[in-house]
Formats: C-alpha cells, sequence, structure tokens
C-alpha cells in the first residue's frame, strides 16, 4: 500500500509555534514516527509538506498517476479556505483521511468549516501525533480488506 501523508502551512514549523497548542516536538519528528510506523506496518509512504495551496494541489492530482492507494491530509490553515484541496481530492477519488494536531471543534469560529474534510471519509483532531497513525491504520486496514 502507498500513502501520501501531505501537510500544509506551518507545520513546518512544529516545535517553534504555539507550543501551548502544538507542543514541543518538531516536524522531523513527525516525520521519523511516521516513517517508523510505515516501514513497521509495511506502508510505502511520502510525506510531503508545503506552505502554498498550489503546491498541495498540485501533490494530489499527481497522486492520479503515481500509484497512490490513499492520502493523509492536514491542510493545517487552508482546512478553512481552500476550495481547490476539495476539489483536487475529490478529483482522484482516493480515500482520504483528514488530521488535526489539535481540536480544531474547540477552537475559533473560523475554524469550524472543513472544505478539505468534505472529501475525506473519517476526520481525526485532538490526538496530536498519534492522530497520523490512527489514519493510516484506518486506511491500511480499509486497503486490506
Amino acid at each position: 500500500m502507498k500513502v501520501l501523508v501531505l501537510n500544509g502551512p506551518n507545520l513546518n514549523m512544529l516545535g517553534i509555534r504555539e507550543k501551548q497548542i502544538y507542543g514541543t516536538q518538531t516536524y522531523e519528528d513527525l516525520k521519523e514516527m511516521i516513517d517508523t510506523y510505515c516501514q513497521r506496518e509495511q506502508i510505502e509512504v511520502e510525506i510531503f509538506q508545503s506552505n502554498h495551496e498550489g503546491a498541495l494541489v498540485d501533490r494530489i492530482q499527481q497522486t492520479y498517476f503515481d500509484g497512490t492507494h490513499a492520502i493523509v491530509i492536514n491542510p493545517a490553515a487552508y482546512t478553512h479556505t481552500s476550495v481547490a484541496i476539495l476539489d483536487a481530492l475529490k478529483a482522484v477519488q482516493l480515500p482520504a483521511v483528514e488530521v488535526h494536531l489539535s481540536d480544531v471543534s474547540s477552537r475559533e469560529a473560523f475554524r469550524q468549516i472543513s472544505y478539505a474534510g468534505m472529501a475525506c471519509e473519517k476526520t481525526i483532531m485532538g490526538k496530536g501525533f498519534a492522530g497520523y497513525l490512527e489514519a493510516l491504520k484506518y486506511l491500511k486496514e480499509a486497503h486490506d480488506k
């Protein structure tokens, strides 16, 4: 199974930004945790992060052609603004799980709408880094059926 883990803006700043919300672990820690899990579970994984909406859309579209089976996406701030990411996810028609480190449902009013989530089978929020592993496990189990 091949999975794309896609991360949006400012996730490269984990461990630096708003530690009271996102904790002290770094983006490198997140990538290492995902890589270790995927090696153990025999999941081929690509981890991609960009602060640019178009780069995220381009990478989602590329999955249609590169043999990717599923997507784990943390669109970050684009969650609440990007119809382009929603449309890209809908276009490729791959199983996708949306992940958020914090519980966005208990945060500011503008964070209550997720465009990307409209194209996802499941949303996992408020579980920190462990949310990514839960998403990967869910997608692997669905793929293995």
